[in-house]
């Protein structure tokens, strides 16, 4: 398979290089487009098979996958721009535009025939910098197989969850705005643990491993996160006095009703 990622700014640089470091997708088989010269120039300096143009059509014209990671504002121009250079039969298009659908992508590919290429929302995390991204995937007019190539791809990136598109707002709270979510717990946790008297920096590296030894705890035991809790909280104990004040001050309705705003477009 050959993709072409058209725009090499945070997110699409991201993807290229996740992608060129893989296993699935040969280097030499990356197209990149990007207005301005010097982030492909970085991009190929990193990996000197990859292709890189500011031509965009020059990009489209040859993949079986084009990935849109351009800012908002910009995918219909950028559809219009390339719709003339692609054929629907043979190449699939993707948007990794949060809070765009796939009807509003089906409007903007219509070439007036009423055919339309398989059509994809990917919707990653930040992490996917760093190849550890929850990623949520919709489709339409697509097959199983290339449903199928396309997790493949992206769980070489982190995880990737194919979802009904009705999912990706829910997704979206759950996992992109999540990192901030997560990050704000740390920025928290931090603070207390310098109130308490640590130093800042030792503080963060105590949260990060305690977070990263609940995920392996959870992933370790298959269990459900209260089946843990009831592990550390003996009674009369402190964690279960810390667990009750941080509930007396709205922490689990806050986590919730934090998710549910953040899906309110």
């Amino acid at each position: 398979m050959k993709i072409a990622i058209i725009g090499a700014g945070n997110m699409g640089g991201a993807v290229a290089r996740g992608v060129a470091s893989g296993s699935i997708i040969a280097t030499s088989d990356i197209y990149v487009s990007n207005p301005s010269s010097a982030k492909l120039d970085a991009l190929k300096a990193e990996f000197p098979e990859i292709n890189v143009t500011t031509d965009n059509c020059e990009a489209a014209a040859v993949a079986d996958l084009i990935i849109l990671a351009v800012k908002p504002w910009k995918v219909e121009q950028v559809i219009a721009e390339i719709k003339p250079c692609v054929e629907y039969s043979r190449q699939a298009i993707a948007s990794m535009v949060g809070g765009l659908g796939i009807t509003q992508l089906s409007q903007w590919l219509d070439k007036g025939d009423g055919k339309l290429p398989a059509t994809y929302l990917i919707i990653p995390n930040t992490a996917i910098a760093t190849k550890s991204s929850m990623t949520f995937i919709a489709s339409a007019h697509s097959s199983e197989s290339l449903d199928k190539d396309i997790v493949d791809i992206f769980n070489e990136l982190g995880v990737a969850m194919m979802v009904e598109e009705g999912l990706i707002p829910a997704g979206t709270s759950l996992a992109s705005c999540g990192i901030a979510y997560a990050l704000r717990y740390i920025r928290a946790a931090m603070e207390g643990g310098v109130e308490l008297g640590f130093r800042a920096d030792d503080a963060k590296r105590i949260v990060m491993q305690t977070l990263r030894g609940a995920v392996e705890i959870l992933e370790a035991n298959s269990s459900h996160p209260e089946v843990e809790i009831d592990r550390v909280t003996t009674p009369g104990g402190l964690t279960i006095k810390g667990l009750n004040a941080m509930e007396a001050s709205g922490f689990s309705n806050s986590v919730i009703e934090g998710l549910k705003a953040s899906t309110k477009i």
